[in-house]
């Protein structure tokens, strides 16, 4: 499995949710709806992947079966919305200037 596409759509922080995130797989399948949410503790990003509420149930609709394929989905995520975000910060100092 290679990570073709990663895009990253930030929103205004609420309790810790930061933006969403998609990622298409092989050039051919597309995952959207990833939360991207600051860890609890400050250190970093988490991952929470999409569900739906059938009656009193939360029912995954997609989610890594591995530690290796979830490992791979975070660092793509959290590379591209680090870029981005750094992107931001430069934007916002050079018009500060």
């Amino acid at each position: 499995m290679k990570i073709t596409e990663v895009q990253i759509v930030p929103i205004k922080p609420k309790d810790g949710l930061v933006g969403f995130a998609s990622v298409v797989l092989d050039g051919c399948f597309y995952l959207g709806s990833i939360g991207v949410h600051s860890r609890l503790d400050g250190s970093g990003l988490r991952l929470t992947y999409p569900t739906k509420k059938v009656g009193s149930e939360n029912i995954n609709i997609f989610h890594p079966l591995n530690i290796l394929v979830s490992q791979e989905v975070e660092e793509a995520i959290f590379e591209k919305y680090k870029d981005l975000m750094n992107k931001v910060t430069n934007e916002a100092k050079h018009r500060s200037n």
